[in-house]
């Protein structure tokens, strides 16, 4: 007898599924056409880092201070590709609402699995890259350390939720509020060289520093440096902002999505 589940969890699972669908759908349609396929997810990638290596290694030279510190490449890597997820899952989501118009118009189904998509689909893409690229450096002994693979799952799990609840509140005000889409790119860039993907908060300057905690990606950046690399810890104010900064997008994207989303139809 198979066990009965509750109607939130029956409807959660009903959510998940019909996401997972679309994104499949998603990375079927990305790909659908190129000489590699679903390959390109882990080719580009090490394209990627083929191209870092010879910038920042021949060209520029580029090291971190300190006798100990790895060097610039592998510093690079494991914190870019987690945001490279995060900011093209925010935005590829944020007009998920506005552009299944017709579809919403038409078909009965939960409303939140057309954000839902886009969020995996990045993950999905980024995250096999992303696997690809730290197996490389770990063969090639650039510093990675085995048991921070396992170590490095809850941050990307919770800069997952966080990616979610911004796209829920995101994808909501957008169908309101037309500006958000296009100025969103813009505003992820800032954001991104506000946050120590490029940089560590060594090149800050002292008086800066505690203020660096305040961005959620700060806790983020350093955790995956330091399980990866071996390279400082997060204290706990950078570790408490990025659990407060994700707590506060899934309460509010969830809030705002189920306030707004019995209005989506009139305003699409």
């Amino acid at each position: 007898m198979s066990p009965t589940l509750s109607p939130r969890t029956a409807r959660i699972a009903s959510v998940f599924g019909l996401a997972l669908q679309l994104a499949r759908r998603d990375l079927r349609n990305r790909y659908l056409g190129s000489f590699s396929g679903g390959a390109w997810a882990l080719v580009q990638p090490l394209v990627q880092l083929a191209v870092y290596s010879f910038v920042f290694g021949y060209i520029f030279r580029q090291r971190l201070p300190g006798a100990d510190a790895p060097g610039y490449v592998p510093f690079l890597v494991v914190v870019l590709w987690p945001w490279t997820a995060f900011a093209e899952a925010v935005s590829r989501a944020t007009t998920a609402i506005q552009d299944n118009a017709s579809l919403i118009g038409k078909v009965a189904l939960p409303r939140s699995a057309l954000v839902l998509a886009p969020v995996l689909a990045a993950f999905a893409v980024h995250g096999v890259g992303y696997l690809g690229l730290l197996l490389v450096l770990l063969v090639v002994g650039a510093g990675i350390a085995p048991a921070g693979l396992a170590a490095m799952l809850p941050a990307l799990a919770l800069l997952f939720l966080f990616a979610l609840g911004l796209a829920l509140l995101l994808s909501a005000l957008q169908v309101f509020v037309r500006d958000i889409a296009p100025a969103l790119p813009q505003l992820l860039m800032l954001w991104m060289f506000l946050s120590p993907v490029f940089y560590g908060r060594n090149v800050m300057p002292e008086a800066a520093r505690p203020w660096f905690d305040l961005n959620p990606m700060t806790g983020f950046a350093e955790y995956l440096r330091f399980m990866l690399l071996g390279m400082p810890a997060p204290g706990w104010p950078a570790l408490a902002c990025s659990f407060a900064g994700v707590a506060l997008a899934v309460l509010a994207g969830g809030f705002a999505f189920r306030r707004l989303q019995r209005h989506f139809e009139d305003f699409l």
